[in-house]
């Protein structure tokens, strides 16, 4: 299985990563280091997880984050990678917008 993480999917993890810098030096790296494993597991298991709004939903290991995928013939498309925190409305919108 390959990985495509797609622009919208890249953008949400700089812009976690800044958040998360911004909380202690160092926190922001380890954050991005971590989403990027769990993303990286998905050569393995894509597919496997649930789908929520639409998409395949893996929840990070390590913070409250959800990458929201697809699969197509041999590639998970990484959409999104979105807070837990946020209220499920608001995470329902965004995912709709790629539909």
């Amino acid at each position: 299985m390959k990985i495509k993480p797609l622009s919208t999917a890249l953008e949400d993890l700089y812009e976690a990563r800044i958040f998360y810098e911004k909380q202690g030096e160092g926190l922001g790296e380890y954050f991005f280091d971590s989403l990027f494993s769990d993303i990286d597991s998905l050569i393995l298991y894509a597919g496997i997880h649930q789908k929520v709004f639409g998409y395949h939903r893996m929840l990070s290991k390590k913070f409250p984050y959800a990458i929201y995928y697809q699969v197509e013939k041999e590639t998970a498309l990484v959409w999104r990678v979105l807070d837990l925190r946020q209220d499920p409305e608001k995470t329902r919108q965004t995912l709709d917008t790629h539909h």
